[in-house]
This record gives structure tokens, sequence and C-alpha cells, in this order.
């Protein structure tokens, strides 16, 4: 029987849901040891529920030593202690589908921890049978004796990307931190491996996979040095099998489900996505395109950005896919800054207003939106002032590499540090105004608590009528009743405008247009925007204008 179609979009249920990230070790703790778990997200699903999201994305619960907070997976098949037990991972999964929602979680298959099993046979010896389930290379001999590793590829969180094992006298790779191993996808018991792991969750019945880094899985083998004009992260994301393997892995298990994937994505274009989405290649069903989230860094700097540019990234994406691809909607998770801080204007003043306005624009854009766990209470960066203070391994080996050697002074490097930290979105959440913002009952939480939480918490915008999480409650009801703000056409209305995002969602008769003032002053507007019937607004605006962050949602 054939799937109903919309405006030339095939309907599915992962297209018109809306996706809320979970980061387990910052939710909740429910044994007071400091550390998020698994119960303690059980015990939050109403609070969840009465949001109004659809499917929980769980970041990370594996085994792990945590040497990159959980993406280093030590058993696949095993809960982390800190975070519970199996049955708690099951009592969680049933709690919600009890509430009617839908559960994805990583897969993390491009690398192991150097602690998996596998990893450990694979360094004992050249001939050991787990050698070949990850990358080793002999290193390059020069002249004065000296040994360098086989290409010049560097890690993403800084260094070499090969390391020498003294064991065996050759090097692995690790893409990521040392202790993160790439696995090597070209060995087939690797991918039957990794499909039966894939099976073991979806048998459980968790909905699908956010897959990290997912387009790294394939190697150029001989690996070659990168030119100086060349980007590591491009040659790393368009391996020569890539669209080989993903096939497969729909073929012989994603297409016997009835779940969804979507893919962490860097290294992919705009243009390149549909290579990957298009449902008629059967490879996954969304990826994460980086170009509006990292709108605001010229590699680890900051840097200022223009409305006109992010609008400019939507337009491409919306042209680049077309009705058989299909997008994604964010700009804030576990490995960026908080949305408030990066995209609105977190003063306080303007921190709730534009809050809401960038839910709005969440919301409204085509495509399935990612919340990010406190989006909804306006969440901002935390004060960060010494590299002591933060967890991040990304932000301590870069200390080491840039500012211990002397390449990068200490006053630079925190001072961009302190915008664009992925500890910014790992501090814990905010419930109350109790100790340590009602998160632990422990003395000490894994990170610091924003010291803010006094006058930002859940307890607090659940009993406000006109906080930020009651806006977003009223715009997820909004979307989940408008199939116009799902499958509807986007344009672009006034794409040169300095603060003004003016765009329409049509389907059909229907026409919504959504005004988003992007600054504090005052913006007028056209005249259909201004005599259409307001439908929603993130404040009680005037006739003809915008002030300061609104949002105006309007039925022409």
């Amino acid at each position: 029987m054939a799937q109903e179609s919309i405006n030339g979009y095939t309907r599915h249920w992962w297209k018109e849901a809306v996706v809320y990230q979970i980061y387990p070790r910052s939710f909740q703790d429910s044994n007071g040891d400091g550390i998020g778990d698994l119960p303690g997200i059980t015990s939050r699903l109403d609070y969840l529920k009465n949001l109004g999201v659809d499917v929980l994305w769980l970041s990370p619960h594996y085994d792990s030593p945590n040497a990159d907070n959980g993406y280093d997976i030590r058993d696949y098949r095993k809960v982390m202690r800190e975070f519970g037990t199996m049955q708690d991972f099951d009592d969680l999964l049933a709690g919600v589908k009890g509430r009617g929602m839908r559960m994805i979680v990583d897969l993390v298959a491009n690398h192991t921890s150097d602690e998996h099993a596998w990893f450990v046979e694979s360094r004992k010896s050249k001939d050991n049978p787990y050698r070949d389930y990850y990358l080793w290379r002999p290193g390059k001999p020069q002249p004065d004796g000296q040994l360098l590793p086989p290409n010049n590829f560097g890690s993403a969180f800084s260094g070499p990307a090969w390391t020498l094992d003294a064991s065996t006298g050759e090097y692995y790779l690790h893409l990521f931190a040392e202790k993160q191993p790439d696995l090597n996808w070209d060995n087939p018991k690797v991918r039957d491996e990794v499909y039966d792991l894939m099976r073991f969750w979806l048998d459980k019945g968790v909905d699908g996979f956010r897959m990290d880094v997912i387009p790294f899985i394939s190697k150029d083998a001989a690996f070659p040095d990168v030119l100086p004009h060349e980007s590591q992260v491009h040659i790393n994301a368009n391996g020569p099998h890539l669209h080989e393997y993903l096939r497969e892995m729909n073929d012989r298990v994603l297409s016997h489900y009835d779940c969804t994937t979507v893919g962490e994505a860097h290294g992919i274009t705009i243009e390149d996505t549909p290579q990957l989405v298009d449902e008629r290649r059967h490879e996954l069903n969304m990826i994460f395109n980086f170009d509006t989230v990292r709108l605001n860094r010229d590699g680890r700097n900051w840097r200022r950005w223009s409305l006109p540019e992010l609008k400019a990234i939507y337009t491409r994406q919306d042209v680049a896919l077309g009705k058989h691809s299909w997008n994604t909607i964010f700009l804030a998770n576990h490995d960026n800054p908080r949305l408030v801080s990066a995209f609105g204007d977190d003063s306080p003043e303007y921190r709730e207003k534009s809050a809401k306005l960038l839910v709005t624009m969440l919301l409204t854009l085509k495509g399935t939106p990612y919340l990010y766990q406190g989006d909804e209470l306006g969440m901002t960066n935390y004060p960060f002032r010494s590299i002591e203070e933060y967890d991040d391994i990304e932000a301590k080996n870069a200390w080491a590499h840039d500012v211990l050697t002397g390449y990068e002074s200490a006053e630079h490097y925190l001072e961009n540090l302190a915008k664009v930290s992925r500890d910014h979105a790992r501090t814990p959440m905010q419930w109350d105004a109790s100790a340590n913002a009602g998160f632990t009952s422990g003395s000490k939480p894994w990170l610091a608590v924003n010291p803010n939480y006094t006058g930002i918490n859940a307890a607090q915008v659940v009993a406000d009528p006109y906080s930020v999480y009651q806006f977003t409650r009223n715009l997820l009801a909004l979307r989940k009743a408008t199939l116009a703000l799902v499958y509807g056409d986007f344009e672009d209305m006034a794409p040169e405008h300095p603060s003004l995002f003016l765009y329409e969602r049509t389907l059909g008769d229907e026409r919504y247009l959504i005004a988003l003032n992007f600054s504090r002053d005052t913006v007028a507007l056209p005249e259909p925007v201004a005599n259409g019937r307001v439908v929603l607004s993130n404040t009680e605006g005037k006739f003809g204008e915008l002030r300061g962050w609104e949002a105006r949602i309007v039925l022409a």
C-alpha cells in the first residue's frame, strides 16, 4: 500500500516529530553521586510529555571509560555504570513508550574505546584475529632513524591522528582522542558486528539512531597526505565506500524496522546532502549539516555572524533538498554553546524574548526540529573563567597543544573558548532553585551548575504562563496541528534585510508568514504581515512593526 503524500513529500512520523536531545550525564541525578543517570531521566518523563516533544534522543548511555564523555564505547551491549543498569534502560524505554513518545539512541560506529575487547585483542600482535578490526599502519622511517606517522592526518582533538603502539611497532588511526581508535569498515566482520549491535537495540524497541560522525566510516586505505589546499574533514567524510556501506546497513538492518536515522555529517556540503538522504537511495533519513550551528565559528575561534548569512544557508538547504530529501533544523546540541547565548541575546532584558524567537524559528522552518535540553528554559552559557573549570577533552587538548607551547596566548584562547565551548551545553539541567538546581542531592555535580539557576529553572517556567517553556509548548502544539508548518513550501521574503527574517510556509491555500526581528531595534513590517491574523507571538506587538526580538506567526 502506497504511503500518503503531501505537497510531493512522502509522510513519515519522523518528519512530523520534534526531537528533544538528552545528555544523560547532565539531565537528572537520582542517587546523589553528582552524575545524571537513566532513573533520573525516567523521573522527568512527565515533564517532557507535558512539553509536547515526540522523540527523545539519548546521547551515549553505553559502558565507557569516558575519555570523551561516552563517545568512547567499551561495550555496546552494556549500560554505563554511572548511568545505571540495563533494567534501568528498559524501564526508561517502557516509560517513554507508555507516554506515547519514541526514543532514538546514539550509534558510535566510526570508533570504539581503546578498552573495547576488540582493540585489546587487536593490539596484542599483528596476526591477532582482531588486528584488522582497526586501522594499523607501519610508520615512515626517516634518514635519521626517526619514525613518522603514516600520513599527516590531525586529530579533531589536537595533535596527530596516529599513535605508535610499542607492542607491535605500528601506528593506529584515531581521528578523535588517542583512546578512540577508528574501526576498519573495509573488514566485513566489523560491519557484521555493527549491524548485530544495531539489531540488539532495535529489537529492544528503540526507534532509531543518531549516528555519530557516520560519514567518516570509509577511508582511503592508501592514506595519502592531506595537501595544503585540501580539507581533511571533507576527505574523512567522503571515503570511497561510504554510500556502499550505508546502503548495506539499510538493506540488512534498517529497512526491517519502523525506525529513523539522522547522521552527524561534518564534511558533507549542503549540495551533497541528497547523496545521503534522498529516500530513493536507501541510505539515511536525515543528516545534521553544520553550516548554521557553526556560523559563529572560524575554526576554533568565535566570529561575528550576520542574519543574511544565516538566511542564505536555509535557502540553500531548501533548494538542495528536493521532495525526496528531508532536512534537520537545529542550532544547539551537546557539542555547541547554549542556543540563546550563541544566536540570541542573553542579556536580562532580552533573554526570554530572544529564546522564544529562536524556538519559533526552529519549529516553523522546513525540516525535523531538534531541541536540546534547556532550550525550553532559555538556559545560557556558563561564565567560565579558567581552563581548570572546563571538563571537555577537546578544550584541554587544544590548551596543551596551542597555549602551553606558546602558539596562542592564554587570554586569547580563553576569550574564544568562553564563547564556543561544548561545556556550556553540558552544565546540569536547571530544575528548581534548590541547591545544585535540583539536579543532584549530592554535594558536588560532575560539572558546575550555572549560577543563574535561581532565576532560570524548570519549576519557575512551568508555573509561569508567559515563560519560554509555555511558549515552546504552545508552538509544539501549533506545529503538530498545522501540516503547512511541516510540509509547506518555504520562501525567504526579505533575504537581504539585516535584522528581519521574514519567510512564508505555504500548503495549498494555507499561507503562514513568520516574522522574526533579530535585533533590539524596532523594524517595520510589510502589509501582508501587518494585516494578517496573528496566530502566535512572543509579545504584545504593535500594528505594522516588530519590536526588539519580537517573533510573530501570521495566517495571511
